[in-house]
């Protein structure tokens, strides 16, 4: 059960804190309602969907092009709607086809309530940013990707924020990925995205050669981005930081300790103290569903759960 809030315009939120340069927006990686439900009971006010949670959760297979619009969208539509107000930030991969699929993935998007995507340049048989021998498609391929998802939005009257994502720096350098980056914003994209960023250098001058464009910085721990934090992103110039990985990472391990503990104890110990079912309930909006029965003249909850 989503939020009872009023509808709010989580775009034009998205889009007036980019305005404001003294902000950095911070996004954890959520891939499903729980990881979603934890990241804003934690206090965060902006969300990023990831591409790769969201095709390991929905689909047990790694990111390497397999999961479709559907899956995405999807998702999207199912996190999105727990806070309508909280921005979130959507992997909408290459837009999954020619300039009228992008232009339908960004109108799906839209529909889901998403506040931001991006849209890489990679081929359609893709992978995730952070593995190795990406292929990259032609430039004008991709800037026409762009173009279409700019003209929907602007077809549909919609804030969403149009992200440009290149993952051209692996194979062609950064001269070449920077390039690609103008190029995207020169026919639209709001906010840009060069991913595999290897150096504390390069990410300054990404930062400075694009200003005062908005850059993004992908932090995945383990991947081959330095470990920057939040606010060592900020000082470099970035605006948005996301985070993809750290529910997934999470989940594996924690999974992992609780799976192998039970096949070879034939038991489960729980060290972190009684975490029953009512607790995580709360988390997920136990309250505010009692509440909504209970203003609707409903008893069933009047001697609790």
């Amino acid at each position: 059960m989503g939020s009872y809030s009023a509808p709010v315009n989580a775009a034009a939120v998205l889009r007036h804190r980019l305005a404001n340069e003294a902000d950095i927006i911070v996004c954890p990686g959520v891939y499903d309602g729980l990881t979603a439900r934890i990241a804003l009971h934690a206090g965060f006010d902006a969300l990023y969907m990831t591409g790769s949670g969201t095709a390991l959760s929905r689909l047990g297979a790694p990111d390497i092009g397999l999961a479709t619009l559907n899956d995405m969208r999807e998702n999207a539509s199912l996190i999105a709607s727990l806070d309508p107000s909280v921005p979130l930030i959507a992997d909408a991969d290459t837009g999954y086809g020619g300039p009228l699929m992008v232009g339908r993935t960004v109108a799906q998007y839209i529909q889901a309530g998403v506040a931001g995507l991006h849209l890489e340049d990679q081929v359609a048989n893709k992978r995730c940013g952070h593995l190795r021998n990406k292929e990259l498609a032609p430039e004008q391929e991709y800037v026409s990707r762009i173009r279409a998802a700019v003209n929907m939005r602007a077809q549909l009257g919609s804030d969403i924020v149009i992200i440009a994502r290149t993952d051209a720096l692996q194979s062609l350098g950064f001269e070449a990925a920077l390039d690609r980056l103008k190029k995207a914003i020169a026919v639209g994209a709001d906010l840009a995205f060069l991913e595999g960023i290897k150096t504390k250098e390069e990410a300054e001058r990404v930062c400075r050669e694009l200003h005062p464009v908005p850059v993004l910085y992908n932090m995945v721990q383990g991947g081959v981005s330095p470990r920057l934090t939040v606010a060592e992103a900020k000082a470099i110039g970035f605006r948005v930081i996301i985070y993809p990985s750290i529910a997934t990472r999470a989940a594996f391990l924690a999974i992992t300790e609780s799976m192998t503990m039970l096949k070879a104890q034939g038991d489960y110990l729980d060290e972190t103290g009684k975490i029953g079912p009512t607790a995580v309930y709360n988390v997920c909006g136990l309250k505010a569903a009692m509440d909504f029965d209970k203003a609707a003249g409903s008893n069933t909850y009047d001697d609790g759960v």
